[in-house]
């Protein structure tokens, strides 16, 4: 019964998974697509290249500091808005539910292009500001700015999906408790600290493991919105491994695309040690 399930994985699945693997020791290039199995085995010259391309470290070092940044906005402004769903908003509640989790399934492209426009030179952004006589910076061309401009959209577009995540394990809290916090004197800010928020521990962890995997692989929106500028400085691990793949470099690619498997893993267990010793 699982035989069809089980072949399908292996030719899809697996296979790839581990030709990748194996590709990031050659120094399989473009050229050899038609004869795969004449390239050379080169060790683990492509991994050790990488960590001393400047480029790579670099995109590393921008990576890192969209991770760090992105995600603790995103999860206090999810539980902000679902906490305000939760209690504070009674009417409309499904009509706000909906508004701010439509950025998560609207496309990743059309967004970003929008954001180009509003950061634009002339843009919205620079525009309104003018209103009040300040001369805004070109966003998208600025070392300063683009970064926190990409890291502003993807904040902004995975929100809504925290939100929900947030608003799910809030309605599993019981009531009573509260009520209780209420009545021996306990403020709104007491509630949430002693609370809600070690409440949503298992939520926590659940919203940081998927924020931390989409947003280390992070493309769409540098992609978009400056290609990886200005002078390399929002060029993400993803999009390092993008160009080398367009430059026909496979083995170094692939080389790449497992270093950052790498620290999508690490991530992902420094939250499970962290979160789980306070569930």
């Amino acid at each position: 019964m699982v035989a069809p399930f089980m072949v399908l994985f292996l030719l899809f699945q697996l296979w790839p998974i581990l030709s990748s693997f194996a590709m990031g020791f050659t120094d399989m290039t473009s050229r050899d697509l038609r004869s795969p199995f004449a390239v050379n085995f080169v060790g683990t010259e492509n991994f050790s290249g990488l960590l001393a391309d400047p480029t790579f470290r670099r995109a590393l070092l921008n990576t890192g500091v969209f991770v760090v940044v992105a995600i603790p906005l995103t999860m206090v402004c999810g539980l902000a808005l679902a906490i305000a769903l939760n209690s504070g908003i009674r009417r409309l509640k499904g009509v706000f539910r909906a508004a701010f989790f439509v950025p998560v399934v609207t496309s990743t492209v059309a967004v970003a292009v929008s954001w180009k426009f509003l950061f634009a030179d002339r843009g919205v952004v620079n525009w309104a500001v003018g209103l009040v006589g300040i001369d805004g910076p070109n966003y998208l061309q600025d070392t300063a700015w683009a970064m926190p401009v990409i890291i502003l959209l993807a904040v902004w577009r995975m929100t809504g999906l925290v939100m929900v995540l947030f608003l799910a394990g809030l309605q599993g809290i019981p009531s009573d408790l509260y009520e209780a916090a209420r009545v021996d004197g306990a403020g709104t800010w007491r509630q949430i600290r002693s609370i809600t928020v070690p409440l949503l521990v298992p939520t926590l962890l659940l919203a940081g493991v998927l924020l931390s995997v989409t947003f280390v692989q992070v493309f769409e929106e540098p992609f978009v919105l400056t290609q990886g500028g200005p002078l390399s400085s929002t060029t993400t691990a993803s999009l390092f491994v993008y160009d080398l793949f367009g430059f026909g470099r496979y083995g170094e690619a692939s080389a790449a695309s497992y270093v950052l498997f790498l620290a999508i893993a690490v991530l992902a267990l420094v939250q499970f040690r962290v979160f789980r010793r306070r569930t």
